[in-house]
């Protein structure tokens, strides 16, 4: 593990940061000799001058607003039941231009390889004829929806909307932890960070030159506008939510509202003769482009789960024959199989010819016999995942974990192999983070950017930072304890 840094000379930092201890491990915020990062140091310069009696005013007044306005998350399985202010830092994480040019890059790359990759495996099929990914991945993939092969999607585009997670290990390189290409949550909370962030520190905000990212509610609908049904001149966009319980229901009522357009429940919509409609005070209103925050199981009863009460029958026949478009397309999960993660730097060389620029972490397949054995062997070393869990669910902390929880998986393991991946424990990058109790201290951080995919591709500059508030954490997930921060990506300039 990590050992501690020498402490800073206390007059070189602002009062509350001057006990802050790197703990030896890569910090956003300092050097590893100590000194400020080049692009810290404007906020840093400002953000000295806050009393701590002022920092806790601010802190309470985010806490207020975001309660009144219902900033909230619900926790599956919650005894209490109750919606939950997910906790925001009032230290920003701050990219600088060039980091933040590659970051873009990569995503780009990915994502458009993604969709070349789904495209291919619902038609042709190339990539596994060719040997590059073994048919038996992709057929068993727990998302691979047969009932898709050799239908069109609008514009061939499956992934409209996509969540990446990015991580930092301990030398300062950043790594694609998972991609999130079905239903990818948490970009409200960017938006309302945003708002809240320049509410408090409006001074620091203006000064800092830092990039914008309330266009992304428009672009968002650009996107979802630009995969409407051939001959549609202004289509119907609506939202289509499971429901108030659904834990992103917040979000689904925030971006609906940004759009302007419609959120619906499945019984608000139906099929007739192929096409859907929504029900109105008016009569019927045709829809012709549906934003689904639902997984493929339930939004259909007459093809997937035949007790979902949450979708709409008829649905994927109208979908099939043209006359509404989904958003993310139906089958995607494949893209989001933790299985499927570790072939993602072979699909982006098979399709586009070039190497990730934003690498894996790496990944051992407990299907192949020798990575399985190793994986066995090393179950107090590694990160074991399930293949499609999230949210931090599935999931063994090897290191960390008692000798029965090792050995709960390793029968996991042994009885559905094709289920679990391993891979090394990554010493996330850390932040200073306002701890009670401890005052600001290194919590560890990742990153959530949004990618769009439409007629171009667009990427809000930034994204989600998750921190795992809890001391000594990796876990970010907020039903798991974590909370957020805003990311800053500044200008060349500055």
């Amino acid at each position: 593990m990590p050992t501690s840094t020498p402490a800073r000379p206390a007059a070189d930092l602002p009062a509350p940061f001057r006990q802050y201890d790197t703990g030896g491990f890569y910090d956003e915020m300092l050097e590893t000799n100590g000194q400020v990062r080049p692009h810290y140091q404007h906020f840093l310069k400002h953000f000295g001058a806050v009393t701590p009696e002022e920092f806790a005013a601010k802190r309470s007044a985010v806490d207020l607003s975001f309660l009144r306005q219902g900033v909230t998350f619900n926790v599956y399985g919650d005894s209490k039941g109750a919606e939950r202010i997910f906790p925001f830092d009032l230290v920003p994480r701050i990219i600088p231009a060039h980091e933040w040019e590659h970051l873009e890059a990569g995503l780009v790359q990915r994502i458009t390889a993604l969709n070349l990759f789904l495209h291919d495996i619902y038609h042709e099929q190339n990539i596994i004829k060719d040997g590059t990914i073994p048919a038996h991945y992709v057929m068993s993939a727990k998302h691979f929806r047969r009932e898709f092969m050799n239908v069109n999607v609008p514009r061939d585009i499956y992934i409209h909307v996509c969540g990446t997670d990015i991580i930092r290990d301990d030398k300062g390189q950043y790594l694609v932890l998972e991609d999130n290409a079905r239903c990818p949550s948490g970009v409200s909370y960017v938006l309302e960070n945003r708002r809240a962030l320049k509410r408090t520190f409006p001074a620091i905000f203006e000064a800092g030159g830092v990039r914008p990212v309330e266009n992304y509610s428009q672009e968002l609908l650009k996107v979802l506008q630009h995969t409407a049904p051939a001959g549609v001149a202004e289509p119907t966009v609506v939202l289509l939510t499971p429901g108030v319980y659904n834990s992103a229901y917040f979000e689904h009522t925030y971006l609906a509202r940004q759009m302007g357009i419609e959120i619906v429940e499945g019984r608000d919509l139906l099929v007739r003769d192929q096409h859907v409609f929504m029900r109105t005070t008016k009569g019927l209103q045709p829809v012709h482009v549906i934003y689904r925050r639902i997984d493929d199981d339930f939004l259909d009863p007459t093809v997937f789960r035949k007790d979902s009460a949450l979708g709409v029958p008829g649905l994927v026949n109208a979908y099939r024959a043209g006359n509404v478009s989904l958003a993310n397309s139906i089958g995607t999960g494949v893209a989001d199989d933790k299985v499927m993660y570790y072939f993602v730097p072979r699909i982006i060389k098979y399709y586009l010819d070039q190497e990730p620029l934003l690498p894996n972490v790496q990944t051992y397949l407990a299907s192949e016999d020798a990575d399985k054995k190793y994986m066995l062997e090393n179950l107090d070393k590694l990160v074991v995942k399930a293949a499609n869990e999230a949210g931090g669910y599935g999931m063994l902390m090897g290191p960390h974990a008692t000798k029965a929880e090792r050995e709960d998986f390793r029968k996991r393991i042994e009885a559905d192999p094709r289920n679990y991946i391993g891979q090394p424990m990554i010493s996330l990058s850390r932040h200073p983070t306002y701890c009670e109790g401890e005052g600001f201290a290194g919590r560890h951080i990742d990153l959530r950017p949004f990618i769009l995919y439409g007629e171009k591709t667009t990427i809000i500059p930034g994204g989600l930072t998750r921190v795992a508030l809890r001391k000594g954490s990796l876990v970010v997930n907020s039903s798991q304890g974590g909370g957020s921060k805003e990311s800053w990506v500044l200008y060349g300039n500055k």
